[in-house]
């Protein structure tokens, strides 16, 4: 036999053994006898380096280490979903469904992995590239790093259609046993220690050296996609059990069911046994099956109305409370904190857990030196749950806040109709200036790469910075004093600086920090308005006939700027050099519905998506009876054509679309 016939044979016997082993649970050799297919492999491909293919399993670790992360953008938001913190909250998701779609509406309910999420991509198959979620818009290029971890294939089993192309969702984790094995060997090479299953996967997926990666023992489950091109399925449960079929791990705990009982009672399951599982979960996932249904219920701005994730109870321990501090946030606001004997909750090293204010400080009489009871519920900051009095040391004092600022020692207030503490003085205090500015930075905010927690702490102690308006006038002189700051490193700052100075209204107003405004609002008030000196000069009453904008929104808007050191800060901003780009939209195709299939030449559907939703219409991923247009191009996938024709849709090129939108 050749050797190119043999490679290619090797290649075919070991995915085979790689789908008993990872997808059906059922090896049909031992491991000796796999490794020695894999040396017969290796050593083929050493004699013959010229017919080493990419997806050969030799190859998982075959990149060279990266100078950094490159972006890579979602075809398809990767959204977060909302939580649902108990069973009345469920029963209530359940209600909205049936508001929609009518009664006992059909689920499919999954355990919520505690783990990392990941995009990979395959073009005919072949593994192209694969992604973190990012901020679930733009995510990093870990492709070499995902092509290590051996329950991902390098090229999909045919054991059904493949499609042209599927971008797969899932979560990257370790198993517990896995995790305790990795910290005895770390132990045994005099190493430190991993704090959690979590962390550790998320670590090991950023190493810049895939070969560290190879070393970690990741395993992923796949739960959902974004684009699939080339054939058409039609719903969550289905797509569930075809992915396995092209050798795609899922959870084997994925049910389907109809009706709220059906929820409750898989809720209740996976919380009797979470506990038993080897793996951590922290919630469960409810989806709508019907992927037409999906796009009848639609998305928020930031995650579907059809799916919820349900969080489980929240683990618990108890501990002692050594001290208390106080924390100033953005806003000006002193929160309580406990710090805490170290102790473990659910994988978790705890040391930190809020107090909220004074009054839950009182309600709970918390103390320091108590022993107390505290919980975790997945990402939420630990807290205390209740003191244990009877373990109370004699001699102790019930605990009050501060009088004056920790930070800038002006005198705390607190308004009328709140509960917290605050410090008015935020032109003067160093915790306010430091956390509105590493806010004002931020990824979701201005996005100034480069400029982290610690250069904002290092220009605030140097007195370079005050507040967020001294940003657009640093200079090469002020940033090459700071600490660990070389050449290339400063101009790299100086240059995103000069970047961010063009951008949109919404990041800049979401940047400033106003209190009960978020994203969301932010892009509210950017659709609705042109400047920032519109939205300066509005009233109470102008901003209560806003969509989705209430008293208390309001209320926080006008007072904010009301305050005429906001002004010459926003002022200052604009004389730095800020202008904003107008987001076009417009209702054009509002309520119209499309869907792509082929290669666009024209176009990058990122672009086009974006496009269409500016002008009122929604993109999905597949065809349904609700699908007004698909735009066709070159090789389209022959499912979602042939599923267009039977249902009368309107079919358009790319020439066609240019008119449509007016390109």
């Amino acid at each position: 036999m050749n050797p190119k016939q043999r490679i290619s044979e090797l290649i075919q016997e070991i995915e085979k053994h790689n789908l008993h082993y990872y997808i059906e649970n059922n090896p049909i050799i031992s491991d000796y006898e796999y490794d020695i297919l894999l040396r017969e492999l290796e050593k083929l491909e050493n004699e013959y380096s010229e017919l080493i293919q990419s997806n050969s399993p030799t190859q998982r670790v075959g990149a060279k280490p990266a100078d950094g992360f490159s972006a890579i953008k979602h075809s398809i938001p990767m959204l977060s979903l909302s939580n649902a913190m108990s069973t009345n909250e469920i029963i209530h998701f359940d209600q909205q469904i049936n508001k929609a779609l009518g009664n006992n509406v059909e689920y499919v309910a999954e355990p919520k992995l505690d783990g990392v999420a990941v995009e990979v991509v395959y073009k005919k198959g072949e593994f192209a590239f694969g992604s973190t979620r990012g901020d679930g818009v733009t995510g990093e290029d870990i492709s070499s790093n995902l092509k290590t971890i051996k329950s991902i294939p390098l090229r999909l089993y045919d054991g059904y259609q493949i499609p042209e192309l599927l971008e797969i969702r899932g979560e990257v984790f370790i198993k517990k046993n896995d995790f305790k094995k990795l910290n005895e060997t770390q132990l045994k090479k005099q190493e430190s220690v991993f704090a959690n299953p979590r962390n550790c996967a998320s670590g090991s997926l950023r190493q810049l050296e895939p070969s560290v990666t190879s070393k970690r023992p990741l395993v992923v489950n796949f739960y959902g996609s974004g684009i699939i091109d080339g054939i058409n399925i039609d719903s969550q449960y289905d797509f569930i059990n075809i992915m396995p079929k092209w050798g795609l791990p899922v959870n084997p705990l994925i049910e389907k069911g109809s009706g709220v009982d059906f929820l409750l009672s898989y809720y209740e399951k996976m919380e009797n046994i979470r506990q038993s599982l080897d793996y951590d979960i922290d919630g469960v996932v409810f989806k709508v099956n019907s992927f037409e249904s999906q796009e009848i219920l639609g998305t928020r701005s930031r995650s579907p109305r059809w799916a919820i994730a349900g969080k489980l109870k929240a683990e618990q321990a108890t501990t002692v409370i050594n001290d208390i501090i106080t924390n100033v946030g953005r806003t000006g606001a002193i929160t309580p904190v406990a710090k805490l004997e170290p102790v473990n909750v659910g994988g978790v090293t705890i040391s930190n857990a809020t107090l909220h204010n004074q009054d839950e400080v009182d309600r709970k009489d918390v103390r320091i030196g108590d022993t107390v009871l505290i919980q975790r519920a997945g990402d939420v900051i630990p807290e205390v749950v209740k003191v244990i009095k009877e373990k109370r040391p004699l001699g102790t004092h019930p605990y009050k806040l501060p009088k004056y600022c920790p930070s800038c020692d002006s005198l705390l207030q607190k308004n009328n109709d709140e509960a917290v503490l605050r410090c008015q003085d935020s032109s003067n205090c160093p915790d306010q200036q430091k956390a509105s500015i590493i806010h004002f930075v931020s990824k979701n905010c201005m996005d100034i790469d480069g400029f982290g927690d610690k250069m904002v702490i290092q220009l605030i102690k140097n007195n370079k910075i005050k507040n967020i308006s001294d940003i657009f006038y640093l200079t090469f002189d002020d940033l090459i004093d700071m600490e660990r700051m070389a050449e290339k490193s400063v101009n790299n700052i100086l240059d995103s600086i000069n970047q961010s100075k063009t951008t949109n209204l919404w990041r800049f107003i979401h940047g400033l920090g106003i209190k009960n405004i978020g994203e969301n609002a932010s892009k509210v008030l950017d659709k609705n308005f042109y400047t920032i000196k519109d939205i300066m000069n509005l009233e109470f009453d102008d901003l209560i006939q806003i969509n989705e904008f209430g008293d208390i929104m309001a209320e926080s808007i006008v007072n904010f700027f009301n305050d005429s050191l906001n002004h010459n800060i926003i002022n200052k901003c604009l004389d730095g050099g800020l202008s904003f780009i107008k987001s076009e939209s417009s209702d054009q195709l509002a309520g119209n519905k499309f869907a792509i299939t082929g290669t666009l030449t024209q176009f990058n559907r990122i672009e086009i998506k974006n496009k269409l939703e500016s002008m009122g219409a929604s993109v999905s991923s597949s065809v349904s009876s609700k699908t007004d247009y698909l735009i066709c191009g070159e090789n389209p996938g022959g499912t979602k054509l042939n599923k267009a024709q039977e249902l009368n849709i309107k079919i358009i090129n790319e020439t066609e679309l240019s008119i449509l939108i007016q390109v």
